[in-house]
């Protein structure tokens, strides 16, 4: 255990299980919390808050990694750095193969931002974090203020921030959930890029909508959701209304269950409506509300709660590659969502002390979505909505605002002002990689053609496609591994080897591959990553278990030589004393960082 009871390692909870498998092109499963001043934000001192803030919250200082059968997350002593914004909202946080730390702090004009993948937390961890920012940047900056301090949330200790309550709430002996979901309708059409979301902010007022929200017997977040499902309901066509319009509804499950969790601790309920031609938005309210009061008692949230973790404490799943179960994952999110149009996630009322309202004018929370996304937050009067929509165009939110304006309520649509999607795009290191394939399909014809018109039939051309191809091969693993060198060399010694075995025996089979190239490869492997971990100054835990594979493979040569498939053994010989020779320092030297790393790689 490190300093204030954090953990060196720790698995993701339950509900993170899935993200690392499910981000891709469509949804980088980031979400963004901020906060506006009324002045400009100082980036010395947003950086002097953030190292405050991470006193308070080191877990936060973490990057993830896989195991054999489910991904972690590791501490890292990288120091988080503020910066301007730059990209688009939302976007990649998570990398694969990137070591790098799972949030971001930045800053534009009057704006303090904290983006987080959502492996790393929840709403109601990202609020936290963020006040306790905002407090510390008001305080460094105004000290004359004299701001009174507060405590942003309950006092913890380490353990207690990283539990996964999910598993501390699992109860075996309650029902399954036997309820079939209904396929919903979905937002048809052409989607933006990956890197692109329609955005759009409006301001309302709390007390106008609670006025509003009671004057029809409903809660603020019943009235938003009726208004959401309303209009994404008016621009889908009659034949298709056949399906409920349903919405996803994120439930902080700290609000049921006794937790001081920093990790994701939330659930989500489905709400959903058939419409017809002579439906009635006062109907949709009333049924909405029916469905939130029948939904949000603890036991119904406690079976579905169950129903998670269940799934994750199944034998069989547990023993599954996680290679394999990502491809599971991804596919049980694809049907999951089969029953979902959009999600409304209403995150909660920021409450700061009444001096702070001097410099802070509101908070606001955006969401990256696969398809259409509102989401809510108060501070003060000033409530913001912030819709995310990967559909082109406004209907669905004009049709919202159509409706609240009905219903008697003003509101402030906010500016859009993301600098992130005025900058030019490009991607210089994709242009040369499709420039070198391109190159290489190339030689391949070329060759082909030059062999057919000097001797009339395609004997050789082979020969240089396959070296076309081999060198592709290499490169397109360099690239697609290029963010983690290490990773990288042990692809690189895999294909190698393969390649060369390969052009052995189909020009002869001298052995050549397996007495020299494969030896030879290994050692190059093997002298390469202390010299690449001294160089990108690795912690032990990013080079160790890259070292014992490497290793590993290295003591390959000697069990051929001891069938004598290997006819030239001396490099064989070398290389295999040299790992055996590594492998054995380590575990005299290194033992328990050894075991520790089998420990969280090969994790059931």
């Amino acid at each position: 255990m490190l300093e204030f009871g954090y953990s060196h390692w720790r698995k993701l909870d339950n509900a993170a299980l899935v993200f690392p498998a499910v981000t891709g092109k469509n949804d980088t499963r980031v979400f963004r919390v901020y906060c506006r001043l009324k002045e400009m934000v100082e980036p010395e001192i947003l950086q002097r808050a953030l190292d405050a803030t991470m006193e308070k919250y080191p877990l936060y200082q973490a990057v993830l990694r896989k195991g054999l059968f489910w991904y972690y997350l590791e501490r890292r002593d990288i120091r988080p750095l503020v910066k301007p914004e730059t990209d688009p909202p939302c976007s990649d946080l998570y990398v694969p193969d990137k070591k790098s730390l799972l949030f971001q702090v930045t800053y534009y004009k009057d704006r303090i931002q904290f983006e987080v993948f959502h492996a790393l937390t929840d709403g109601t961890g990202a609020m936290h974090f963020i006040q306790e920012l905002v407090k510390q940047y008001l305080m460094l900056a105004h000290p004359e203020a004299h701001l009174p301090d507060f405590d942003t949330g309950e006092e913890s200790t380490g353990k207690e921030q990283e539990e996964d309550s999910f598993a501390q709430y699992y109860q075996t002996e309650l029902p399954k959930n036997k309820e079939k979901k209904r396929a919903a309708v979905q937002l048809k059409g052409e989607k933006l890029p990956q890197d692109e979301m329609h955005i759009m902010e409006v301001i309302l007022s709390v007390k106008e909508t609670l006025k509003t929200a009671r004057a029809n017997g409903v809660t603020i977040t019943v009235l938003l959701a009726s208004a959401l499902l309303w209009a994404i309901h008016e621009e889908i066509p009659a034949s298709r209304l056949k399906r409920p319009v349903t919405l996803m509804v994120p439930v902080n499950l700290r609000n049921y269950f006794d937790s001081k969790s920093m990790a994701n601790f939330f659930g989500w309920i489905e709400v959903g409506y058939v419409f017809k031609e002579n439906t009635t938005f006062d109907e949709v309210m009333a049924h909405v509300k029916k469905e939130f009061e029948r939904e949000l008692m603890k036991e119904r949230i406690a079976v579905h709660m169950n129903d998670y973790v269940r799934l994750e404490k199944n034998p069989l799943i547990r023993a599954v590659p996680l290679e394999v179960k990502r491809f599971g994952m991804m596919a049980g999110a694809k049907y999951g969502a089969r029953s979902i149009t959009g999600i409304y996630s209403n995150v909660g009322i920021f409450k700061l002390p009444e001096e702070y309202g001097d410099y802070i004018r509101y908070f606001g929370f955006l969401a990256s979505t696969y398809s259409m996304q509102l989401c809510s937050c108060s501070y003060k009067d000033n409530l913001v909505l912030g819709f995310t929509s990967k559909v082109p165009g406004d209907s669905i939110q004009r049709n919202f605002l159509k409706i609240l304006k009905e219903k008697g309520l003003s509101y402030e649509e906010v500016e859009s002002d993301f600098p992130g999607y005025k900058k030019e795009k490009t991607n210089v290191s994709a242009k040369v990689f499709q420039t070198f394939t391109f190159l290489c399909v190339a030689a391949a014809i070329v060759s082909a053609m030059a062999n057919y018109m000097i001797s009339g039939n395609f004997t050789w051309c082979w020969a240089a496609g396959a070296a076309s191809l081999s060198a592709w091969l290499l490169v397109s693993v360099a690239y697609r591994k290029r963010r983690n060198i290490l990773k990288n060399a042990m692809w690189q010694l895999l294909l190698v080897t393969v390649l060369g075995i390969l052009w052995d025996a189909f020009t002869g089979w001298h052995k050549w591959s397996l007495n020299f190239l494969f030896p030879v490869a290994c050692l190059t492997v093997l002298c390469s990553m202390p010299a690449v971990a001294k160089i990108q100054k690795l912690e032990m835990a990013e080079y160790l278990f890259y070292l014992i594979q490497a290793c590993a493979v290295g003591c390959i040569p000697l069990v051929l030589t001891a069938f004598h498939i290997v006819t030239a053994p001396y490099l064989s010989v070398v290389c295999s004393g040299i790992s055996i020779l590594i492998l054995l320092g380590m575990f005299i030297f290194q033992r328990k960082n050894m075991l520790r790393e089998f420990h969280k790689k090969f994790r059931m």
